[in-house]
């Protein structure tokens, strides 16, 4: 039995923070996991500019409701369920993820949650668990799944090194020299033919 684990940003839709990070003028957030491996500490790096600038959970919901899947990632989510088991797996919050599944024909998510002000402000952030890419692609293996598993940061490379198979997506140069077992592939066709192959 095989499940499917893929991100979520930078995979299937585009990268929230550096939407926010046009739409707010605030270039520092630009920074993702491609850049920064520890998710802690970038995401509380990411509160305190948000504080600092007096922005919350509304400004950056009116821009995620402005962002669109992925070209082809529809599509390509829609084929994959018809063949197997699919779960994105990220480190999202869920406070942002909503609208975004909603496009993708409301796939299963496990990611996490913020803590949220009556004022909007976004003051902390629930984590699902350590390590929740790793730690759930294991934990499926207990229950007897073959995981197949891909994504575009260093978040993802432990659930891909993990699994049966695992792919980079649309990754970046420094991520994929570092890497170079891995096999890495930019398009949806390739990536759903890598997937069927491994199924």
């Amino acid at each position: 039995m095989n499940i499917v684990c893929l991100d979520m940003e930078g995979v299937l839709v585009p990268e929230i923070w550096i939407a926010f990070a046009q739409a707010s003028g605030i270039p520092e957030l630009k920074r993702t996991t491609r850049d920064e491996p520890d998710y802690d500490k970038l995401m509380r790096w990411r509160l305190g500019i948000l504080k600092e600038h007096g922005l919350g959970l509304r400004e950056i919901q009116d821009t995620i409701a402005k962002i669109d899947p992925l070209p082809g990632a529809k599509e390509f989510m829609d084929e994959l369920r018809t063949l197997t088991q699919v779960i994105i797996l990220s480190d999202t919050f869920e406070e942002f993820a909503k609208p975004l599944m909603k496009k993708l024909n409301w796939p299963t998510i496990f990611c996490n949650s913020l803590e949220v002000a009556p004022s909007g402000e976004i003051t902390g952030f629930k984590m699902r668990c350590e390590k929740s890419k790793l730690t759930t692609v294991k934990a499926l293996q207990s229950i007897g799944y073959d995981t197949i598993a891909s994504g575009d940061s260093y978040n993802d490379l432990g659930m891909i090194q993990a699994s049966k198979a695992g792919f980079l997506f649309k990754s970046t140069d420094k991520i994929k020299a570092d890497y170079p077992d891995i096999p890495a592939y930019e398009d949806f066709g390739d990536l759903l033919a890598a997937i069927k192959k491994a199924l």
